[in-house]
């Protein structure tokens, strides 16, 4: 093994892990305490929405340019120009279709504004995930690594001196001066990455070439699709909240599930840094066709391992991690919401294992479908248990979609690969999901410090999972190096 590639990994996890959960936990909690759930519901509802066609700024380039440019560095002056025009004909594109659509749904004056605003950052984001293609196809881990967190340690700084210097009194702090530091800090991230880009380019060659970038699109629509229609499974509940709702009290339910969907949020970070690394290893051991039993079960225990164990606690210090992040105000419907949320969390995590598993074995098609059908139940759902349920019925329908997305791959992957996991697995898994549950609930009653007690209940939820054999050292150790090794490769 590498030790300098070994290194770079390890820290790009452990950036990642660092810096993005404090900025969703801490930065972001701050300015929702703040400015309040109707201004943050409000802002929360566009972002989602702009982030639903996110895909059209980029239908694949990226991932495109990322391959190529790693195995013909040489082409680096000519691609880099040519993908960035076409970048920017999608941005036109993108803009055309989010205000249109926002129109249409009934967005006006300073939704309107908001959405011009936070599209923007989209669009910034989107060009930065490009530009960082480069530095990675050009084997530079490490700048690409600090790259990755650099927006977000900006905003960190900029918030935070925002937030406690004075600077701006905190009568005067609003929703805009959140948004326009994450504008400030792209912009930076960007511009810093351009450079870096540009001493490895030599002499740019300024040239439009339509039938390159037709190409490069046709190959990439069916990815495309499929990011479009999972975002909107994902992402739909804060839209839908503040379009299905009345006016009154639309926004500020919107903030209510955000309390909530933060620290959802915060732990989907984690299990995506696991497909990212299970891809590439999926897709090696497919490609070699070797035996896939034992690498989806050590895989799949690992992520509902340590989901389970998040999932339940969070269940059952809900109320108290609501009173900690909101201490002014009244938590017990973002309680209730982050409860149904954490079964979401589970069901999410585990469609990073068998989808990215048969995103890996180039099943577009299966996962298209399984994508179009949880947008239709998605819809259908919120819109019966929202105008009933609020905040509350949009989480249950999130709940309800993640589940049937997460059964129906694992048996679409169970008959494309004849997965066997076996009786004796699905027995472990009942008994440690019931001992961790009990062991959680019992730590409650414990007359103890809060923190003492959540403390205990993890240890012995991580035994629990040991005693099980849920969670395997070895097989922990050989996933982690044969991960890295094919990430390498």
């Amino acid at each position: 093994m590498n030790k300098k590639f070994l290194k770079n990994i390890i820290f790009l996890l452990f950036v990642n892990l660092l810096i993005k959960p404090f900025w969703i936990l801490g930065i972001d909690v701050a300015v929702q305490n703040l400015v309040g759930d109707t201004s943050y519901g409000l802002y929360l509802a566009i972002s989602q929405f702009s982030y639903l066609f996110y895909i059209l700024l980029d239908l694949g380039l990226t991932n495109f340019n990322n391959r190529n440019i790693a195995q013909n560095n040489q082409l680096l002056s000519k691609h880099f120009v040519g993908i960035s025009q076409a970048k920017i004909l999608l941005t036109i594109l993108y803009f055309i279709v989010i205000f249109a659509i926002g129109w249409l749904i009934g967005y006006r004056g300073e939704q309107l504004k908001l959405l011009a605003i936070v599209g923007f950052n989209q669009v910034l984001l989107s060009f930065i995930l490009y530009v960082r293609s480069n530095i990675s196809a050009l084997l530079l881990f490490k700048t690409d690594s600090m790259l990755s967190v650099l927006d977000r340690v900006l905003m960190i700084l900029i918030c935070s001196f925002i937030l406690w210097s004075g600077f701006v009194p905190r009568a005067n702090f609003n929703i805009y001066v959140y948004i326009y530091s994450q504008t400030v800090s792209y912009i930076i991230t960007l511009l810093i990455a351009i450079a870096i880009v540009l001493k490895h380019t030599g002499k740019l060659t300024i040239r439009i070439n339509i039938p390159f970038v037709i190409m490069i699109i046709k190959k990439s629509l069916p990815y495309a699709l499929l990011v479009l229609l999972m975002s909107f499974y994902n992402r739909l509940e804060p839209v839908l909240i503040e379009r299905l709702l009345p006016d009154d009290i639309a926004a500020s339910q919107a903030g209510v599930y955000a309390r909530a969907w933060r620290l959802f949020d915060a732990g989907n970070n984690i299990s995506y840094l696991f497909s990212v690394i299970l891809l590439p290893l999926f897709a090696a051991v497919i490609k070699a066709k070797e035996d896939l039993q034992s690498l989806v079960k050590q895989s799949f225990s690992i992520i509902l391992s340590m989901t389970c164990i998040i999932g339940v606690l969070c269940i059952f210090y809900s109320h108290k991690f609501m009173e900690i992040m909101y201490p002014a105000q009244n938590n017990d419907e973002a309680a209730t919401i982050l409860m149904i949320l954490m079964g979401s969390f589970v069901s999410v995590s585990v469609t990073y294992i068998f989808g990215t598993l048969l995103t890996a074995n180039g099943n577009l098609k299966h996962l298209n479908i399984v994508a179009a059908c949880g947008v239709v139940l998605n819809i259908t759902l919120n819109c019966l248990f929202i105008p009933h349920f609020q905040a509350v019925g949009a989480a249950f329908t999130s709940l309800c979609v993640q589940f049937v997305t997460c059964v129906i791959q694992f048996f679409i992957a169970k008959k494309i690969f004849n997965l066997k996991l076996g009786n004796a697995f699905w027995i472990r898994l009942i008994v440690f999901i019931a001992l961790i549950s009990i062991s959680a609930y019992l730590s409650t009653t414990l007359t103890l410090n809060w923190g003492v007690s959540f403390g205990i209940a993890t240890a012995a939820c991580i035994l629990i999972a040991f005693i099980t054999k849920m969670l395997n050292y070895n097989e922990i150790k050989d996933l982690v190096f044969s991960s890295l090794k094919n990430i390498k490769k």
